[in-house]
């Protein structure tokens, strides 16, 4: 278990999905903190420390839908990547979508994973434990 609190940023706008998440987060068996925006612009500004998000965390983990609205969540991976302070940011995309070509974007464009949203509510909850037991339990998070 790790010694201090991971932050997480989930960057979802279905209401339900989001709700889901976070329940499945706060289960978790480590310290977690979850931030939740609803659209690109908005995960933008918070990762930025821009207003209204000049006081945010550090974030740790970025959960990213693709689907977004003001920004889309491709759009939002590639500017992560060109920028120096967000480049080695770990982005799961957490999305509906199973297409071949969206996969392959997060992929060329440096996501870390790529997970579909199941349908059923129980495989969704599975999905988002198995991501918590290895993201936050197992694999070593940059520091800066």
């Amino acid at each position: 278990m790790r010694a201090r609190t991971v932050e997480i940023l989930l960057v979802e706008d279905n209401p339900g999905d989001a709700r889901l998440a976070i329940e499945a987060l706060k289960d978790a068996h480590v310290l977690n903190s979850i931030h939740h925006v609803i659209d690109g612009a908005e995960a933008l500004a918070f990762l930025k420390h821009q207003p209204p998000y000049r006081d945010s965390p550090k974030i740790d983990v970025v959960l990213l839908d693709l689907n977004l609205p003001k920004v889309s969540g491709k759009e939002v991976l590639a500017i992560m990547r060109a920028d120096p302070t967000l480049k080695k940011l770990p982005v799961i995309a957490l999305t509906t979508s199973a297409l071949p070509s969206d996969i392959d974007f997060c992929y060329e464009h440096g996501a870390n994973a790529y997970m579909t949203k199941p349908v059923e509510f129980d495989q969704f909850y599975k999905a988002l434990k198995s991501f918590e037991c290895f993201w936050l339990s197992v694999v070593a998070l940059p520091n800066d």
